[in-house]
């Protein structure tokens, strides 16, 4: 058989073509190392603010560099776990309707949390 019909057959069966992970697979990977630089500069920074005021907190997240790693955080972050959800949605959840209601409301849920948190960030940092 050659890679034509394994892929025709695959697509038919609903389990993709060879290939179709591979992308999902260096995105979650890409994600995960972006995260690592980021996550300790959140903790770092945020361990810094502990015990200031609301002002001091505010003038630290209107620096364009706080705001802007703060929102890359925040969206690599959203991003990296709906990837991650995905796998797991698919690799446990068998019947093809929940499935894709399982996969529609994380996406959405995460979406939704991705804009309120930077919706929160970019307020805290521009309006007076």
């Amino acid at each position: 058989m050659n890679t034509t019909q394994n892929n025709q057959i695959k697509k038919a069966h609903r389990l993709g073509g060879v290939k179709a992970g591979q992308h999902h697979w260096w995105l979650q990977r890409v994600t995960a190392i972006a995260l690592i630089p980021l996550t300790l500069w959140v903790v770092f920074s945020l361990a810094s603010l502990i015990g200031q005021d609301y002002r001091t907190v505010k003038i630290w997240f209107t620096l364009p560099h706080h705001t802007v790693l703060s929102v890359l955080f925040i969206v690599t972050a959203a991003y990296h776990a709906s990837l991650g959800l995905q796998i797991i949605v698919e690799d446990y959840i068998h019947h093809l309707g929940i499935k894709q209601a399982v996969l529609i409301t994380l996406r959405l849920l995460l979406i939704l949390l991705g804009t309120l948190c930077t919706i929160v960030l970019l307020r805290l940092a521009f309006v007076s």
